[in-house]
């Protein structure tokens, strides 16, 4: 099956430090400025999504999610999720270890792209699922 979101190697152990460190994480993608084209890793239980905000998957046990206005322009592309060293958000959760989150993406083939709308409309029962708003 073809995932709309991805981590790289070392994406996934960075986010094992961190969850270890912190307990259950999440990452958001928001269409604003400043920070908006990095993903940002916020503790889950701190962090408020929005109505706007869809599911675009899970990484390394944590959810990702984009704002619905933004995924318009990502629909057509699976994003990877690396690690770099670097400053990124003073918001997200890596920064104080000199690191930062950032997306990488590749256009998906028609058949991907096909296969992924076949999988998320035949999951429509499921709560906060990937495509979809979460509250609305």
């Amino acid at each position: 099956m073809v995932e709309r979101v991805l981590a790289t190697n070392a994406a996934l152990e960075t986010i094992g430090r961190l969850r270890n460190k912190h307990g259950p994480l999440m990452f958001h993608q928001s269409g604003g400025c400043s920070y908006g084209s990095a993903p940002m890793c916020h503790l889950d239980r701190e962090f408020t999504l929005g109505r706007n905000d869809i599911r675009l998957g899970e990484i390394g046990g944590c959810p990702v999610y984009m704002d619905a206005d933004q995924f318009e322009n990502y629909r057509h592309v699976q994003l990877t999720i690396d690690v770099a060293v670097g400053h990124g958000s003073a918001f997200s959760m890596e920064t104080p270890e000199g690191l930062r989150f950032l997306m990488r993406s590749r256009n998906l083939t028609n058949e991907e792209e096909a296969a992924l709308k076949n999988a998320e409309q035949s999951d429509g029962a499921r709560t906060r699922h990937e495509g979809e708003r979460i509250n609305g």
